[in-house]
């Protein structure tokens, strides 16, 4: 089912040459930025009003208000499978186990006799999470967006997710049960362009009560979300543009195909246009994975989007010559997801670049990282983890230094700031340091 690059008969062509060999969904995010301007200049000149008729024409729902009422989300919790009211609560734990360890503290580094500089680590005031709705239901997205901002210490949260015609113009209440679970009590009933315009921009809902923009909106969602964060980036800040969903799996002779075809189908089971990658060195794998699928995916719920997706160009084996080749077409590619099913997993794991998570040995397969690891599962997709993380705690806070010298420290570095000043054809900057010291100084 997957169709097959081999890469064993050359030496691996150059880094640009191979990573337009390598799979990659045909993404045209510029296209999409044309179609979604109107909504955001529209939610941006008219407000709620028109979030929500773009809403109407594009979830077929129309709700009465943006905002959810508190009394909604605690009816969600409380009607709530109490299974699936365990599992989030294991997701909540584990990742919030995880992110409190990604906390900083501020750094007071003493440069000089009388001169300090600290960094301290402020959190963003207030974020807007986006939760998408589309083939399948997100709480997990919940979890992963809201536990590292209220871990960073972010004071003000607000969820967005799509309404639901079937749900009476409310997002999905698990997707609500989730949040009230979370201790988030402002949720917004819109989704798509419209919500990231929306977050942005703020409004007056339709009970006149203020809706207030955000300072960054994070969170997954399909093309027109992302270019929609495009368009606002700048006016606010964004986690990163995520794509769809992708996973990579090096393997080896040593990786058994029924886990290997099981993880690619979990992957291919988001979208149709879901990327799935195996790169191994051995052709009788990529052939058990094959046979892996075709008895797997006709006994899969969603057997015609799976197909798809693996059928795409954005899926296919990759054959090297060896396992140096496997990192460095891994690397190329730079999976969202990259499992490694080979002798010394660690080990090979560890030599690893570009990735935004990785999956290390047969009993770490994506899907744990996606509920119940503790590992983050907002990833940056479409190659960006050659230069750009998951969201962490990080995402949410901002280096602030606080410079603090003395008279004589100053005197002490006065002169190369004059001589840089003077360099850089900007007198006036260096005047700025000779003004505090008067003439005797000046003259020296």
């Amino acid at each position: 089912m997957l169709r097959r690059l081999d890469l064993r008969s050359d030496p691996l062509p150059g880094t640009a040459r191979l990573r337009g060999l390598l799979p990659r969904a045909d993404v045209d995010v510029d296209a999409a930025v044309e179609q979604v301007r109107p909504v955001v200049d529209a939610v941006r000149e008219r407000g709620v009003e028109a979030a929500l008729e773009y809403g109407e024409r594009f979830e077929r729902v129309r709700p009465t208000a943006v905002r959810v009422p508190e009394q909604t989300l605690k009816a969600s919790l409380a009607a709530l499978d109490p299974a699936v009211r365990d599992a989030l609560g294991v997701s909540i734990a584990r990742a919030r186990t995880v992110h409190a360890d990604q906390r900083r503290t501020d750094v007071v580094t003493q440069v000089a006799a009388g001169g300090v500089v600290t960094e301290r680590f402020v959190p963003v005031r207030r974020v807007g999470l986006y939760a998408p709705g589309g083939l399948a239901v997100y709480p997990s997205s919940v979890v992963m967006s809201v536990v590292p901002a209220q871990e960073a210490g972010v004071e003000s949260l607000v969820l967005a997710s799509p309404p639901q015609a079937e749900h009476g113009g409310l997002p999905h209440p698990t997707v609500l049960s989730a949040a009230a679970l979370l201790g988030v009590e402002e949720v917004w009933a819109v989704g798509g362009a419209q919500a990231v315009a929306l977050l942005a921009h703020g409004g007056t809902d339709t009970d006149g009560a203020e809706l207030e923009p955000v300072d960054m909106i994070t969170g997954p969602g399909n093309i027109y979300v992302t270019a929609a964060k495009r368009l606002v980036r700048g006016l606010v800040g964004i986690d990163a543009e995520a794509g769809t969903t992708e996973i990579a799996v090096l393997a080896d002779a040593t990786a058994d195909p029924v886990h290997v075809a099981a993880d690619l189908i979990s992957q291919a089971e988001h979208d149709p246009n879901a990327a799935s990658v195996l790169v191994t060195t051995s052709a009788e794998l990529a052939a058990a994975v094959d046979a892996e699928l075709a008895r797997q995916v006709p006994a899969t719920k969603h057997t015609e989007r799976i197909s798809t997706a693996l059928a795409g160009p954005q899926s296919a084996t990759v054959l090297v010559a060896d396992l140096d080749d496997g990192l460095t077409v891994v690397d190329a590619y730079a999976a969202e997801h990259l499992e490694i099913q080979t002798a010394d997993a660690r080990e090979v794991a560890l030599r690893v670049r570009n990735a935004g998570a990785i999956f290390v040995g047969p009993w770490s397969p994506v899907s744990l990282g996606d509920y119940c690891a503790g590992s983050n599962h907002v990833l940056p997709t479409g190659g960006c983890a050659r230069h750009s993380g998951g969201l962490s705690v990080q995402t949410f806070l901002r280096g602030i230094h606080l410079v603090e010298y003395t008279e004589q420290a100053l005197a002490d570095v006065a002169d190369s700031v004059r001589t840089l000043a003077t360099a850089e054809d900007l007198p006036a900057h260096g005047e700025a340091v000779t003004a505090r010291f008067g003439p005797a100084r000046t003259a020296r």
